[in-house]
């Protein structure tokens, strides 16, 4: 907080000067500024609701230097949003546009909170309260308007690469710190045919001098690992190249990666999990996993745990129910490779969907009528961020069609299940014993959608975002609920698949050859 000018004649009159002949000078009218001190006027600007807090920076000048005191900014974002960041970030987040605070020299005894700008942090949570954002369209990265393609956020640098094929298909690393842009090549010199991009994964653990590692994966079963510098893409280099000694069903396609140095996991289209280990400056497949009661669509989630190498992925996926319908389900792997090489120690599983053990009551036949209302005859997308798992129902199949579990449909669903989203709660405790508690998947609420049918989704932190396939953009509360509309949908644009990621301050979309960046820091 700066302090207030020598002149006396603001201060009060305690405070201020007395002529040589010992009699006090003349005192002016007392005003609120001038009969109070500051702590006194900011112990009452605590009092105040966060609008009224910004109404008081019209007032006058003292009035808007205080009312922007950073500890009556942290009060107001604690009880509003009750965290001590923003929301949205999923593994490592770097940011590198500045917003923080600088820290004060070494020697001053400080917390992190003293760094963080806090007006600022709840200027950027209420805009995504209210889906209040900028609009900004990117060109020249996305050429073909039918292939979709995959979008990586990691601070201040945008991954973009197309899934159209190609004989040397591209990467694009963007930066919002105003670096050079970077193209990195991902040909193979052994196939002559197009091939194209079918997944990404960026490493989450904290980079050493900012390079990141990012996995590339290929329709012809070969991955390569680039390392990225995050403050200047131009020199970002290519590390190893992972070439399968006999393509098949468990490289090729991959449709899901997650990346956690030195562990990388790739999930093929047949439910083939792979394990690989970069220790050591090379890959090696170390362990295989098969499922044949399970489908796609799916999501990954990997998180290192403590202590030593250890750690935990949480796969999301689809389970048929007999003899026409879809549920969800996930499963929990721990993996650890302390001595000897990474592989999978235990594992988990819960249902939405199951049949309880033993005797069934009146209570537990209830809890399965309900269970069983929540069937859906097509899913178009699951999604998690390990405590939160999000369904979205997929396009109802025509009368008489043929489900992919090979049954005869006889009817479709109504239109108002495709508008509801399925929220469940996740619960892992940590299996310490054999009197643990089993896991659980817990139906919380139904999150209602617009008309226009889910494309795409992302949640991370809490937090659900979702692309229609009209373009239609909504944010999701996840503990409240609450939900809110970044972008209407456009019933005159083409109705097609798109991709959706996020950060703590930005949406980005790709669709139909577009990328549109929706910032919420203004």
């Amino acid at each position: 907080m700066s302090k207030r000018s020598l002149d006396d004649s603001s201060l009060p009159p305690s405070k201020r000067l007395h002529s040589e002949s010992g009699a006090p000078a003349a005192v002016s009218l007392r005003t609120f500024d001038s009969a109070l001190y500051e702590e006194l006027i900011l112990l009452i600007f605590a009092n105040l609701e966060w609008h009224d807090l910004s109404a008081a920076q019209a007032v006058n000048k003292n009035w808007a230097r205080l009312s922007l005191d950073r500890g009556l900014w942290k009060n107001q974002y604690l009880q509003v949003f009750g965290r001590t960041r923003l929301r949205g970030a999923k593994g490592f987040i770097g940011r590198t546009d500045g917003r923080e605070i600088k820290r004060l020299p070494e020697r001053a005894k400080a917390t992190e909170d003293d760094f963080k700008d806090w007006r600022c942090m709840f200027r950027i949570s209420w805009n995504w309260k209210r889906g209040r954002c900028t609009t900004q369209r990117v060109e020249g990265i996305l050429t073909s308007e039918s292939a979709p393609a995959h979008v990586l956020l990691t601070g201040g640098v945008t991954i973009v690469a197309s899934q159209e094929a190609s004989l040397c298909p591209e990467v694009h690393c963007l930066s919002s710190g105003g670096a050079p842009q970077q193209t990195l090549s991902c040909g193979s010199p052994r196939h002559r045919q197009p091939f194209h991009i079918t997944a990404l994964a960026l490493d989450q653990s904290a980079p050493i001098s900012g390079i990141l590692q990012l996995a590339v994966f290929l329709s012809t079963g070969e991955f390569l690992i680039f390392a990225i510098n995050q403050l200047n893409p131009s020199a970002s280099t290519l590390k190893f190249t992972y070439v399968p000694l006999r393509p098949g069903t468990r490289t090729t396609p991959i449709i899901q990666a997650v990346y956690h140095h030195p562990l990388l996991i790739s999930l093929s289209e047949a439910f083939t999990l792979s394990l690989y280990d970069l220790s050591s400056d090379t890959i090696t497949h170390t362990q295989t996993l098969t499922a044949y009661t399970t489908f796609p669509p799916s999501s990954l989630v990997l998180s290192a745990q403590t202590p030593g190498n250890r750690y935990k992925l949480v796969l999301t996926y689809t389970v048929p129910i007999f003899p026409m319908h879809f549920s969800i389900g996930v499963t929990e792997l721990i993996i650890s490779g302390s001595s000897s090489p990474l592989g999978v120690t235990s594992t988990r599983t819960v249902r939405a969907l199951d049949v309880p053990a033993g005797w069934i009551d009146q209570e537990k036949l209830h809890l399965m009528q309900e269970q069983w209302s929540r069937k859906l005859l097509s899913i178009q997308d699951t999604q998690s961020d390990g405590k939160w798992v999000i369904l979205a129902p997929g396009a109802a199949p025509l009368p008489g069609a043929q489900s992919s579990i090979g049954t005869t449909t006889p009817y479709h669903v109504s239109g108002d299940s495709l508008s509801s989203l399925q929220l469940y709660r996740l619960f892992l405790p940590a299996a310490s014993s054999v009197a643990s508690p089993s896991p659980k998947l817990t139906f919380v609420r139904h999150l209602h959608h617009t008309a226009d049918p889910v494309s795409s989704m992302a949640v991370a932190d809490g937090r659900c975002v979702t692309l229609g396939k009209n373009g239609g953009i909504m944010v999701y509360d996840l503990e409240s609920g609450t939900g809110a509309a970044v972008a209407s949908p456009s019933p005159s644009k083409l109705d097609s698949v798109g991709t959706v990621v996020f950060d703590d301050r930005r949406i980005i979309t790709a669709r139909a050859g577009t990328l549109q960046v929706h910032c919420f820091d203004i």
